[in-house]
């Protein structure tokens, strides 16, 4: 038995932010931004509400927070695999369907989502911190990647960043969905196999060669 006084557990003073950035990610997707109170951050990081002034001087600090260290390197995964891409296009899309569905259905993403689409209107520097740290080097990258497959003659050719929204888009719908309809009754959707049976679909309408996606 513990001495009296004595703490449950000791933490690492320099584990805390990563604590309360991880704590902030759950109560964000959880209860919004605009509901989230430090006091609900602070519990679910099991620090005091002092201890966040500490790292944090605001919550829209919290949140960029979020952004930098509990989403970011998730789409770090996303363009290592464009950048190290060695496969024909069709191998390429189904290997980054794969880890986008991975991380839309393992991680807290899907709820930061709907409250930054929810509070935009009210908080508009979620949804710029959203989309320039996250939406707009993704469609980036994934522009990119349909640009030189349309170089190489493998897509046929159009605006490769219309392209690209037309391709993540179903996913991005399977997510607010989920988010926003099933806690009320509505039918799940299997995410990863809508992803997967789009990929399909828009491969044969994009290849420039009829038979290439097999």
């Amino acid at each position: 038995m513990l001495p009296a006084g004595q703490p449950k557990f000791k933490r690492r003073k320099a584990d805390r932010p990563d604590e309360i950035v991880a704590a902030a990610l759950e109560v964000f997707s959880e209860k919004g931004f605009a509901a989230a109170r430090l006091d609900d951050i602070a519990a679910r990081a099991g620090v005091s509400k002092g201890a966040i002034y500490l790292y944090f001087s605001t919550k829209e600090d919290i949140f960029q927070a979020v952004i930098a260290q509990g989403v970011a390197p998730n789409l770090d995964h996303v363009q290592a695999a464009i950048a190290a891409n060695g496969q024909s296009f069709p191998d390429l899309l189904r290997a980054l369907v794969a880890i986008i569905s991975d991380i839309a259905t393992s991680t807290s993403i899907g709820g930061i989502i709907k409250m930054v689409i929810g509070e935009s209107r009210n908080f508009p520097e979620l949804a710029r911190a959203w989309h320039d740290s996250l939406v707009a080097p993704a469609l980036g990258a994934m522009t990119g990647a349909i640009a030189a497959a349309q170089a190489r003659g493998e897509l046929r050719p159009g605006d490769p960043r219309q392209y690209a929204i037309s391709l993540v888009s179903p996913m991005l719908l399977g997510v607010v969905w989920r988010e926003t309809f099933v806690p009320v009754g509505a039918q799940p959707l299997d995410i990863p196999a809508l992803a997967r049976q789009h990929v399909e679909l828009w491969l044969r309408g994009m290849l420039a060669q009829p038979g290439a996606a097999a």
